[in-house]
This record gives structure tokens, sequence and C-alpha cells, in this order.
């Protein structure tokens, strides 16, 4: 396996640095399997009961994923297209990417002296499941298939008696490492959580296993920002020089550059630990050089799970045709093209789009990605603006709900696949402002002052919107001139420069105000309002976002 290796790091200009760190870890190292016996066991969280087995870390020491990513920089995604070709090394499934986010805005809160980033629980679910198998989860984070380690029964590996009867690996006899974080079940029984808030802690769902694998690195106090606790956060997950030499170069990777991929297209590694070659026959403590660490007949690794959007391939050597994977010819939005709500509130509907094969039939598990395009803090549950969901049985997809934010305006939503020649699907979204259609005083008190003195009873309004609550409604306050008799009553009403006022900031007279706001439940208090020298009766006229008005009567009269 070193030799291997040392091929992949030498490969490409400017890669000193990282080719040095490599080779020096992996001359420290033995086989895979193999445990330094000097090697400490870390415990996991400092609030979480270690594991029971001393010599058990959180993945049993089960194999892992030995292939390296190229060591030239990570290039951008296509200018014209936005991705890079499926199989690209730094494209991570868009669910895997996010549960890696997730975990690390919760431990930034939880522990926040640990520092983590999540580009190390890229490195760890890189190495320990190809990110759970390239992506092969469904929309909330769980597995399509079990991510199984081999039984730990001391045959090249630990031997680790089942702790779990079976409950998650579905072995009673021994422990086998579970889920795309290759937790053992003993690990998980105390350093498990529930990353997606679902009431279930479930080692096969990335949001939680990537949550308790970012409490466990950061166990007994580590902050992984220092060399050293990074090193022995890492062991503590495998207790092999190579497998940290391995994480640190898929860490290093991550954080030069990244973007995501649709989930079920994330490239697959094809070599591990417990697989070897020709040249390098394995080493293990108790047997002859030829015998393999692992009770596996071949070496060779197994064939990489079909993904849904790779095209069919040619008939290979023996004249035996490859299976043909279904294409996506058909996208199409579903439902109404428009979606409109009001500021901070919910739209009414939810973009959906379906996919069809080349025969009209619906194609389940298909990634569909949604995107806010456009100037709008409208947002997608969560707080997300880009979310990925794969279809479900009907061919259909649908993205979580809308919630309208204050920004008024209109903005797009869209919907795309990878497969060539599919256009994107839009969707025209619209935010309009609060609106009011009925405004009522109060209280019904006479609204009265003395010339030159002060209204006493403040003003004070309701704002509904078909019969409910209208809050934050913009609305505006005007003096107006009586209209003449016989006028247009949809003219707009002249301002007053006589009778009462209101006054500015520096007290200067004022006779109309424009930005008002109703408070959350709907009620409109105005300033105080004096009057001049004038008497008689003078008109007040309140208006809101949707046309609701009100006119008021103010009576300016010497007293009696």
């Amino acid at each position: 396996m070193a030799p291997h290796m040392g091929r992949r790091l030498r490969k490409g200009a400017g890669t000193t640095a990282v080719a040095a760190l490599a080779v020096a870890a992996l001359s420290a190292s033995q086989a895979p399997g193999v445990v330094h016996a000097s090697t400490p066991t870390d415990q996991a969280a400092s609030d979480v009961t270690p594991p029971p087995t001393p010599d058990a870390p959180a993945s049993g020491n089960s194999p892992y994923y030995t292939d390296l990513p190229p060591l030239a920089s990570p290039t951008p995604p296509n200018a014209s297209t936005g991705t890079l070709p499926i199989g690209d090394q730094q494209g991570i499934p868009a669910t895997v990417l996010d549960a890696y986010k997730k975990a690390e805005a919760a431990l930034a809160t939880d522990r926040p002296n640990c520092h983590l980033p999540w580009q190390l629980l890229g490195g760890i679910g890189k190495v320990e499941s190809g990110h759970a198998n390239g992506g092969r989860v469904d929309a909330n984070g769980t597995t399509l298939t079990p991510i199984l380690g081999p039984v730990l029964n001391g045959a090249g590996f630990a031997n680790i008696t089942d702790t779990d009867g079976g409950a998650y690996d579905g072995d009673k006899v021994h422990d086998r490492a579970v889920g795309p974080m290759q937790f053992i079940p003993s690990t998980w029984a105390t350093s498990g959580r529930d990353g997606n808030g679902d009431g279930v802690k479930d080692p096969n769902n990335v949001y939680d296993a990537a949550l308790a694998a970012g409490f466990y690195l950061c166990g007994n106090g580590r902050d992984v920002a220092v060399k050293a606790d990074l090193d022995k956060a890492i062991l503590s997950y495998n207790q092999s020089q190579e497998y940290l030499t391995t994480v640190i170069t898929w860490f290093d990777f991550y954080r030069r550059g990244t973007h995501e991929v649709p989930d079920g297209t994330g490239s697959l590694p094809s070599r591990r630990s417990d697989q070897t070659s020709p040249k390098q026959p394995p080493v293990t403590p108790k047997a002859p050089p030829s015998q393999k660490p692992s009770p596996k007949p071949t070496p060779t690794p197994p064939a990489p799970p079909v993904k849904p959007t790779v095209p069919p391939t040619k008939p290979d050597g023996g004249g035996t045709p490859t299976p043909t994977v279904p294409r996506a010819t058909t996208f199409e939005g579903v439902g109404a093209k428009e979606l409109t709500a009001f500021a901070g509130g919910a739209f009414g509907g939810q973009p959906t789009a379906r996919v069809k094969d080349a025969s009209g039939k619906a194609m389940a598990k298909v990634s569909v990605k949604f995107e806010i395009v456009g100037d709008t803090d409208t947002r997608f549950t969560g707080g997300a603006t880009t979310v990925t969901v794969a279809t479900a049985a009907d061919g259909t997809a649908a993205a979580p709900a809308l919630k309208a934010g204050e920004k008024t305006g209109t903005f797009t939503v869209r919907a795309t696949v990878t497969e060539a020649g599919l256009s994107a699907v839009e969707w025209k979204a619209t935010v309009v402002a609060r609106q009011a259609d009925d405004l009522v005083r109060s209280d019904t008190k006479e609204l009265t002052a003395a010339p030159s003195g002060e209204f006493a009873n403040p003003v004070s309004v309701k704002a509904t919107y078909k019969g409910a609550v209208a809050s934050g409604v913009a609305a505006s306050a005007t003096m107006i001139v009586t209209p003449a008799a016989g006028a247009d009553p949809k003219a707009a009403p002249k301002v007053n420069d006589k009778g009462p006022y209101f006054k500015d900031a520096k007290g200067n007279p004022i006779r109309e105000l424009t930005d008002l706001k109703t408070d959350a439940n709907g009620v409109l208090v105005l300033p105080k309002m004096y009057a001049d020298t004038q008497t008689g009766t003078f008109l007040l006229r309140l208006t809101t976002e949707g046309g609701a008005t009100l006119t008021l009567e103010l009576k300016v009269a010497a007293a009696s």
C-alpha cells in the first residue's frame, strides 16, 4: 500500500510539501489493520462515556478508502454550466455536503473552542464511505442501502463482540462499523446525535452521523486548529498513521476548494486498506506475509453502484452488453408557473418538477437542484437558497416551502438536473408589500381641541386583511381639504395647509405622515396632534398599502 500511495503523491508539480507529509507518515506506519501498541485510545466528547472496548476507536479500526485526491489545486466549475463532470474529485454530493456544514454550524455553538471546520468531516466522510457511496441518500439524508464494514471478529481486524443485539449492523455475534461515518455500535451508543431534528439518532443518516463525528473529534477538549489535537482527533477515529495521512490529505484538498454535485453522482473511491497489490502483500502480527488480512477471497474491489444519471456503456470485451440505465429525457414543471406571497409570509404553492425517461415513465431517485435566483431575501425552509431533492416514485420533486422575506419584488426559482440537453424549469416568484383592506378606529371618543391647543385623545386604529390582523403594513396620515361637492371620489385629496397638524423632529408643523407602519397586532397609534388658530371641522385621512382608508373628523372650537 505504501508504494501505491507514494506514486500517487509524486504526481503533479508543486506538491513537495504534501508529498513529504505523506511519505513521512507512511514510513512510520504498519500494514492496514495493525494497531500500534503505543498509540493511546481517545474517548469521545468529554461529556460522553468512552467506548467500552479500550482498543476500539470510533470505527473499530475498520478498513477505509486509501485513494488520494489529485495534488493539483481544485479547479472552479465550468463557467458556462456552473458544474464539473460527474465523478470529479472535489465534488461532494449536495445532501452530504449540507450535513457536514450543518454539523460545523452546530459545533460552532456547542463546542466553540474546538474550531472544527466542515472540511475535516469531509475528509473523514470521504475516507470512511466515499461520502455515503457517492451520495446515495434519500431526501432526509438516510442511506438508500446500509453501509457496513466487515465483521469485527479478529480475523485481520479488531475483535469486538456484539454490543447492539444486531440492531444497527444485523450481526448478533460481532459488531460491524455502520453508516456513512462508520461508527461501531458501541461507540454510537454513547456518541450518537440527532442532526436533522427528527427525534431519532440513526448512524445511517448522514446528518446524525456527521454531527456525532464532529462531537467525537472534539472530545477531551481538543482544539483541532492545533496540529497536535488535530492528529489526536483523527487517530481517535482509526489508529493508523496511514489513515491519518489520508484524511489530512483530503482535508487539505477540500480546504482549497470544492463544490456540490447532485446526490448519487459523487465519485466513488476504489482501493481500501484491506486490499493489497501483488507487489505489497499484507502483514499481520500472527500470520505469514502471504496471508491476507481480510477473509475476503479476492482483493478486487466491488463495482461501484450504478448511478441513475450515468449513460449506458458499450458492450464489454466478452460481447455481453452492460445493462442499459434509463436516461432522463423529459424535465417539466408541475402546477402553477408563478408564485406570490406577502412580505414575511408563505407562498401558496411549492415549485414542483417531474422527470421522465424516453418511454414517458416517471423516474425516481433523480437529484433535482432548486435554487433561488435574484435580488431577494426569500429563502427555503431552514434558510437555504439552494437545495437538492430526489424525485419520488411518481417522478416528482418538490422544493421545500418558500418563506418570503421583507424585500419586495420579483425573482426566479430555478430547477435543474444534470442530464445533458435538459433545460432548466423556472418559476416566477413575487413578493408584494403587506396589505390591509380595512381600518377601524379603536374607540369612539370625539377628537376636539381649542385653538392653539392640543387634541387630548390620541388616534388609534386597527388594520385587518380579509378579517385577519394585518401587521407590518405601511400607512400614511394626511390632513386633507374637505372635497368640494361633486368632486371625483377617486381623485387624490389635497393636503390642507391650515388647521390641525403634527410636529416633526424639530417641532415644526407638518400635516402629512408617510412612514407609518402597523405593529404586530395590526394597531397604529398616531403621534400627538395640535391645533392652530383656525376653528371649524377638519378631516384626517388614513390610508394603508392595499387600499384601506379611514377618514376622521377633527373639531377645533373655542371653549364655551
